[in-house]
């Protein structure tokens, strides 16, 4: 594929890369819902550049992130940054080579892939580092309202309500608060690459440090787990069956992401994002959000987390 002339243009910033002819270098779209992200192939090497979607600087800390993604790759859990610009995120990385990008139909079909993404979440989370950020839920909901109010953006009605009656969550993980481990927050499918004997996390945009049994909750929402999955998922990373308050902080960690991710979508709307629909996007969260805290099950889940052990 001929040399966009943004990939050109981001190319001339990278002291590795800027040297390099034209004609030598070849590149290939990749996902991205917000960002624009290419395959690069040069001298032989392969890498990934990542190009910031404009406006995402209103709700990312490019200079977190960055910080972020280096304490993940000395880690061994993700691809090594070579480049990175903490003003405005432009990014080069390391190419990993013989893997696949996940799906929710890969996490289907893939045998023990919830227990793999399980290990490398677990590893990231006791691997004794710190992240910069500390990713709040509470507070971030209203941290992107104020966002929409900026732009002057809808929300799905009765929003407010329902966050009002999380207040029984919030209390609850108040009551017996997880320990903070550096998470990756956003635990999409596509952001886990899997070579049938282990996985890498990419994409460090909103990690921070965070109760792990989050990244759990939200790669149960994001795969459509079902509850053979969540407890492969679980058991795995526990080292065994899962306590009652552990298993019922995934689940309310579940309905907790799609509220807050209902605000991220609405902000990609809100900027004309043509990467998908994003209204449609958000109010399917904001529904399966609702659909569950009316569940039977989801009052039993805060009263173990609200018990704890």
């Amino acid at each position: 594929m001929a040399l966009e002339a943004e990939v050109r243009e981001a190319l001339a910033r990278i002291p590795a890369l800027r040297d390099a002819a034209p004609a030598a270098v070849s590149c290939a779209r990749l996902g991205g819902l917000t960002n624009r992200v290419y395959r690069i192939e040069a001298d032989g090497a392969r890498y990934v550049l990542r190009i910031p979607g404009e406006g995402t600087g209103d709700y990312i800390d490019r200079a977190v992130e960055a910080h972020n993604a280096q304490v993940a790759a000395a880690a061994g859990v993700s691809a090594e940054v070579l480049f990175v610009d903490e003003t405005d995120g432009l990014m080069l990385t390391r190419h990993l080579d013989d893997v696949v990008t996940m799906t929710p139909e890969l996490f289907k079909s893939r045998p023990g892939a919830p227990a793999r993404a399980a290990a490398v979440l677990k590893r990231m989370h006791t691997c004794g580092r710190t992240f910069r950020f500390r990713f709040e839920l509470f507070a971030m909901i209203d941290d992107y309202l104020a966002v929409l109010a900026r732009r002057k953006a809808a929300l799905p009605e009765g929003y407010h309500e329902v966050v009002e009656a999380a207040g029984a969550v919030r209390e609850a993980l108040a009551a017996h608060p997880g320990e903070l481990a550096p998470c990756h927050c956003d635990p999409l499918c596509e952001n886990f690459l899997d070579d049938g004997t282990r996985m890498w996390l990419v994409d460090w945009e909103y990690s921070g440090m965070n109760d792990p049994i989050w990244d759990l909750g939200d790669l149960s929402v994001e795969a459509g787990f079902d509850a053979a999955q969540d407890m492969a998922m679980m058991e795995a990373y526990c080292g065994g069956a899962p306590g009652e308050d552990i298993y019922g902080r995934m689940v309310i960690y579940k309905a907790m992401c799609d509220l807050l991710w209902t605000l991220w979508g609405l902000i990609q709307h809100a900027d004309g994002n043509p990467a998908e629909d994003f209204w449609a996007y958000a109010l399917n969260r904001f529904s399966r959000c609702k659909a569950l805290m009316a569940t039977a099950d989801f009052e039993a889940h805060v009263a173990a987390v609200r018990r704890g052990r």
